[in-house]
């Protein structure tokens, strides 16, 4: 009994003299002397998919800072999104450089760092989806073309996105790690506690259902809208509800597809711990979330066709060697999913039921 309190008490001591390699060891997690094929996979294609990440969202920046149509809110919070996708490609490239062999060679500080950069990059770009689902709900409910909310709001909303990444980045290398409990240690990431781990997947998950819940909302309202129409523009509303399920099922599709394997290995590793063997699926189920930063620039700006004469324009700019006149005006994108002309006809239709609706005195 003694000696069991005496290991007890000593596991839930700090001891910074305690390195990388002694945490690992902890938890069983192996750090291979000799690269093995699916390191060198991982490696080979880990390095140009997080380049391609980079250009992409890159592209996507300079599009929205050269295109004077871009200059909404929306848009700035796509710009802002594609910003943290690019950190992301940067943060999955320092992690496979830092990886694998080479985590033997990481003090303490730089393992910390490494993590961080990841966490940063992959929590901005949750609530990068997060604002934008909250903008198109706001816009779209209240009949807008554009949101009216003011550059000054936009900004702030920004800096809110990068402080609360930052925040969970620093979160487990200040305080919320396992140095001082070592029951509590993650397979995972064995310096990170378990308990963290189940809180940051928790947020997530949490963060998923109020995207479901916002944008269920605008199917359902654009739905009941589209019952009190004449049968003339029924049509065109039945159209634009079948743009707005494409899209949709695009974003939650994407999320689903992309976080949830890494939020339930996550989660079972919180709370399992070495009985969970969720370390044989966390680089799988990282490559998989990071391919969330390479879709959506495709799902939210590759399908508005003013945003692809912009690259097009960009691209061909590049390829003359800086050697271009300026962009001529281009149309606006007609296959939206919700045009300016729409959003007028549905707010006349709106009005007309409630003008349909008054009482009789009211009308007299």
């Amino acid at each position: 009994m003694r000696v069991l309190f005496m290991e007890n008490n000593m596991s839930s001591q700090c001891n910074s003299s305690h390195n990388v390699t002694f945490f690992y060891k902890l938890v069983e997690k192996e750090i291979r002397e000799n690269w093995t094929t699916r390191d060198s996979l991982l490696l080979g294609l880990g390095l140009p998919f997080s380049l391609i990440v980079v250009l992409a969202n890159l592209l996507v920046m300079v599009a929205i800072v050269l295109n004077h149509r871009f200059h909404l809110p929306i848009y700035y919070l796509l710009g802002n999104m594609a910003a943290a996708d690019l950190f992301a490609g940067l943060a999955y490239a320092n992690l496979i450089l830092n990886t694998g062999p080479w985590t033997r060679r990481l003090s303490k500080t730089q393992w910390y760092i490494r993590s961080a950069l990841v966490d940063i990059s992959l929590t901005s770009s949750v609530a990068n989806l997060l604002a934008v689902a909250f903008e198109r709900h706001q816009t779209i409910i209240t009949m807008q073309l554009h949101s009216t909310m003011s550059k000054r709001r936009v900004l702030l909303l920004i800096v809110s996105i990068w402080v609360a990444g930052i925040i969970m980045g620093l979160v487990p290398s200040l305080f919320w790690n396992c140095e001082c409990d070592h029951n509590d240690c993650s397979t995972i990431a064995p310096l990170y506690s378990r308990r963290f781990l189940i809180f940051w997947a928790g947020l997530n998950l949490l963060t998923f259902f109020i995207m479901v819940i916002m944008y269920s909302r605008i199917f359902f309202y654009v739905k009941c809208q589209n019952r009190n129409v004449s049968p003339h523009t029924m049509e065109e509303r039945q159209q634009t509800v079948i743009n707005l399920m494409k899209t949709i099922s695009m974003v939650l599709g994407a999320f689903v597809i992309c976080w949830t394997p890494g939020l339930i290995t996550l989660l079972v590793d919180g709370l399992l711990g070495k009985n969970s063997n969720a370390k044989k699926y966390e680089k799988y189920c990282l490559v998989i979330a990071e391919c969330n930063s390479l879709v959506n620039p495709i799902i939210y700006s590759l399908r508005d066709v003013e945003m692809r004469k912009t690259f097009k324009w960009i691209l061909s700019c590049l390829c003359r060697k800086g050697d271009c006149r300026q962009r001529e005006s281009l149309p606006t994108d007609t296959g939206s999913q919700l045009t300016e002309k729409t959003l007028t006809t549905l707010h006349t239709y709106m009005l007309e039921d409630q003008v349909l609706l008054e009482p009789e005195d009211t009308k007299r």
